[in-house]
């Protein structure tokens, strides 16, 4: 029988109830298997990159090569396949075999073992019970059969919003890519068993807020109860979840519960650096999944991950995460996505997200678990230690001091939502960037436009800059403001600063460029009748701003002084 006139009868069996007299054998063993186990791979032949990605805009991929591709059907998409008539071969899911799960919670915490469901959201309350300086427990949200998607914090002053660079490590949103778990637990054990006697450690944990979410698709993980017995990628409602979020190139779909959580707790957040741990490869994969070109940050996700799989291979057997260009490549050259999170946080919450692929197999052997973190766990730390660097830098109003949300555009550089926003209620900012040297453009709400030239991005090290936006409308002026007189003036950096009367005691300096950046920023204190002696000679030649405010008084002195050649 043609598949031309397998169409119909497959259409009316779909309309009729499915009757098994009416689908040929290989369909009922497919819609078994799926009812069964909750999903079915099949392997079809592909005609190319546009036959991809029409497939990949319905179903689930699973992995590519030159002339197949593997689906992952669920019971949401498995009628749908059948109805397109393409042939197929069913290829058997592997049954968990063997040991897995840990016989108490100190048992599953040796990290060699899987934990049940009970099990692993005791060992969550544990780290904040036994660090409550250093951890916080918390909730993105629940899963559609109510499972609670736990969230750890962990940082020095962990119970407070500090203006710190905040990063997102999260597993297994695919349920039955297991590995990631036992890696992100192990983490937070690591983290926080470590702080007090490992300098890396400390600083990671002093200068970031570190979240980690081991587990974001429960109930694929746990879809028969406490243990993981026959896990699926899926969540209950049968989504694949990393193909679920919002998308320019893809059409509206129904986002989930558990991605409407995700997306609430990641945009409440804006993570500077995040990554979203995956098994079924051994590669590190980073955007765009969407699009064929590079994003314009290309070197540098490139040179982040090379590093994750090049410490790798110093610390794992030949043959291991070798996949590709060798432990690396650009989504698309794999193979094309629509909806995936690495994508989604990129372009629409301005972040930076990998997707690390930690293993060949979905679910990681028990006897693997301790090599899978010896191989991993410096470059998990390693990539942490990205956020660090770049360009940090604060954005507040001119005249009152205030945060300002800012969009932060790297000039001649930026494109599809490669800038970065400066948080409301801090105006803190961090970009992520390759060494060289940049022009940044601020803008922002009811401000002007402020350029900041030759911002200079070392390898390794963290560039400051302060920026002070000046108003559109300039606001009314409730402090007393006195002019100091600055002498001399033209100058060559050493200046005395004759105060008006009143404006003594303990003063803020501020020090700012035409531009409107903030140079200096620092207290002294001013006796009566005195004159104070300001050292501005590593500024260079220039004009500058210097606002004088008293801590304890309405009052504020501006002046301005010129520093010329020698």
């Amino acid at each position: 029988m043609s598949k031309k006139s397998l169409i119909p009868i497959i259409l009316l069996s779909l309309l009729t109830g499915w009757s098994h007299s009416q689908i040929i054998p290989d369909n009922v063993k497919l819609l078994k298997a799926v009812a069964e186990r909750g999903q079915a791979e099949v392997v079809t032949a592909t005609a190319g990159i546009s036959d991809i990605r029409n497939l990949s805009r319905s179903y689930s991929i699973r992995s590519v090569n030159d002339k197949e591709v593997n689906l992952l059907l669920s019971p949401l998409t498995v009628r749908n396949f059948i109805s397109e008539g393409r042939s197929y071969r069913l290829n058997e899911e592997p049954a968990v075999k063997g040991e897995m799960h840990a016989v108490s919670m100190a048992r599953a915490m040796e990290w060699d073992v899987y934990p049940t469901l009970s099990q692993f959201d005791s060992v969550m309350r544990s780290f904040a019970s036994l660090y409550p300086s250093l951890c916080r427990l918390d909730t993105i949200g629940t899963s559609i059969s109510g499972k609670t998607i736990l969230a750890l914090k962990i940082s020095d002053n962990c119970r407070t919003d500090e203006s710190e660079p905040e990063v997102f490590y999260s597993s297994s949103i695919h349920g039955d890519e297991t590995g990631g778990i036992i890696m992100m637990l192990r983490l937070s054990d690591f983290l926080l068993r470590n702080y007090t006697t490992d300098s890396r450690v400390k600083n990671l944990v002093d200068n970031l807020e570190i979240w980690i979410n081991p587990l974001a698709n429960p109930d694929g993980t746990y879809r028969n109860g406490d243990v993981i017995s026959s896990p699926v990628r899926f969540n209950a409602a049968g989504y694949d979840l990393n193909r679920n979020f919002p998308d320019p190139e893809a059409p509206q779909v129904t986002l989930q519960k558990e991605t409407i959580d995700m997306i609430r707790f990641m945009s409440q957040h804006r993570f500077v650096l995040s990554a979203n741990f995956h098994s079924g490869e051994e590669v590190i994969n980073y955007p765009w999944d969407r699009w064929p070109y590079e994003h314009a940050d290309d070197d540098w996700f490139y040179t982040v991950s090379r590093e994750w799989a090049d410490t790798v291979h110093l610390h794992a057997p030949q043959g291991y995460m070798d996949y590709l260009d060798n432990g690396v490549t650009r989504g698309w050259e794999w193979y094309s996505i629509l909806g995936g999170r690495q994508d989604y946080v990129t372009y629409s919450l301005y972040g930076r997200e990998l997707t690390v692929e930690l293993d060949e197999d979905y679910i990681t052997p028990v006897s693997e678990l301790d090599d899978l973190w010896e191989y991993n766990y410096r470059s998990m730390l390693g990539y942490l230690e990205n956020a660090l660097f770049g360009i940090w830098g604060r954005i507040t109003g001119f005249y009152d001091g205030k945060p300002v949300p800012a969009a932060i555009v790297t000039e001649g550089h930026d494109r599809d939502n490669s800038h970065v926003i400066s948080d409301t209620a801090s105006g803190v900012f961090t970009r992520l960037i390759s060494p060289g040297i940049y022009d940044l453009k601020i803008t922002a709400g009811g401000f002007r436009d402020t350029i900041i030239r030759n911002v200079n991005v070392i390898p390794g090290e963290r560039t400051d800059i302060d920026i002070a936006l000046i108003p559109l409308v300039k606001p009314p002026d409730t402090t007393k403001r006195l002019a100091p007189f600055l002498y001399p003036n033209p100058g060559h950096g050493e200046v005395n600063v004759l105060l008006p009367e009143g404006l003594t005691g303990s003063l803020n300096v501020k020090v700012f460029g035409t531009t409107g950046k903030l140079l200096s920023d620092y207290e002294i204190d001013a006796l009566e009748g005195e004159p104070l002696r300001l050292d501005l000679s590593n500024l260079g030649p220039g004009e500058y701003i210097i606002v004088f405010t008293s801590r304890t008084k309405r009052l504020s002195g501006t002046g301005k002084y010129v520093i010329t050649l020698l």
